[in-house]
C-alpha cells in the first residue's frame, strides 16, 4: 500500500516585535529598523506597543520568534503567563540590551528565562572593546574583537548560558576599580524549554546599530533563535 506523502507547510514564519517602556532606548526605533529587515527575509512581522499582545492566546500560538523591546516596567500576571506559554510552546526569543535584560526588574522567572540581568554600566557611555570568544558559532563566525562607543554592561548572568563574545571591565568608569579586569559575558544564547534564547548587551540605542558588527550579531542571533541558517551579511576585515 502506498500512503500519500504529507503536505509540506506554506505558512510563513512569524515574528512579534514588542517595543515600549522606557524610552531613552530608543524602542520604538528599533523596532522600525529591525521589522522591515525580518520582512525583507520573508517572515511575516507583527508590531506591538502593548503587552497586552501575550495574553491573546490565539494570536501568540502563530509566532515562531518573540523579539522584547521593553526596558523596565512591570509585567502583570496574566502578561507574562502568556508569554511563558508561548515560549514553552515553541516560540523562540531574540533581543538585546535593556529591552530584553533590564526588563520587569520584579519578575525573576522572566530573568531565569533571560538567561541575566542589567546591574550597573560604569561611566556610561563609554569606549569598550568586544572579545569574541567563540569564532565558530554561526552568530560570530567570522567578526573579530571590535570596539563600542556605547554603555558597557555588569550584569548578573546565568551560567548555564553559551557565551560567544565577553568584555573586560577596567575598573577606570565610574568609580569602581573593584571590578577591574572582570570578565563579563556580551553575548550568548540559552534554552528555555526547549525554546532558543538569545541576547546581546550591545544596542543601547538605536544609533549603537550603525556599528557593522553590532547589526550583525542582532541579525544572525534572530535567524538563530528561529531556526533559520545564518547567512552573514557582513564579515569583520
Amino acid at each position: 500500500m502506498v500512503y500519500p506523502k504529507k503536505k509540506q507547510s506554506t505558512r510563513r514564519k512569524a515574528a512579534l516585535l514588542v517595543w515600549g517602556g522606557w524610552n531613552g532606548h530608543t524602542p520604538r526605533e528599533c523596532a522600525d529598523l529591525f521589522g522591515p529587515w525580518l520582512e525583507s527575509k520573508g517572515y511575516r512581522v507583527v508590531v506591538s506597543d502593548t503587552l497586552d499582545v501575550y495574553t491573546n492566546k490565539r494570536r501568540m500560538r502563530n509566532f515562531d520568534l518573540i523579539v522584547p523591546i521593553w526596558t523596565m516596567g512591570e509585567i502583570s500576571h496574566p502578561q507574562w503567563k502568556g508569554l511563558r506559554e508561548a515560549i514553552l510552546n515553541g516560540a523562540h526569543v531574540a533581543g538585546w540590551h535593556g529591552g530584553m535584560c533590564d526588563s520587569f526588574r520584579n519578575n525573576t522567572e522572566y530573568q531565569f528565562m533571560t538567561g541575566g540581568q542589567w546591574v550597573v554600566h560604569p561611566g556610561g557611555v563609554i569606549r569598550y572593546k568586544v572579545k569574541v570568544t567563540n569564532q565558530k558559532d554561526p552568530i560570530t563566525r567570522g567578526l573579530k574583537d571590535f570596539w563600542m562607543m556605547s554603555e558597557q554592561y555588569y550584569m548578573h548572568t546565568d551560567p548555564g548560558n553559551e557565551v560567544l563574545a565577553t568584555t573586560i571591565f577596567n575598573g577606570k568608569h565610574g568609580n569602581t576599580p573593584w571590578i577591574k579586569g572582570t570578565e563579563m559575558p556580551v553575548i550568548w544564547k540559552r534554552r528555555y524549554g526547549d525554546s532558543r534564547i538569545f541576547y546581546t548587551s550591545l544596542g543601547h540605542v538605536a544609533d549603537d546599530f550603525k556599528t557593522p558588527e553590532a547589526i550583525e550579531i542582532v541579525k544572525r542571533g534572530m535567524m538563530w533563535a528561529i531556526g533559520d541558517r545564518v547567512v552573514p551579511e557582513f564579515k569583520s576585515a
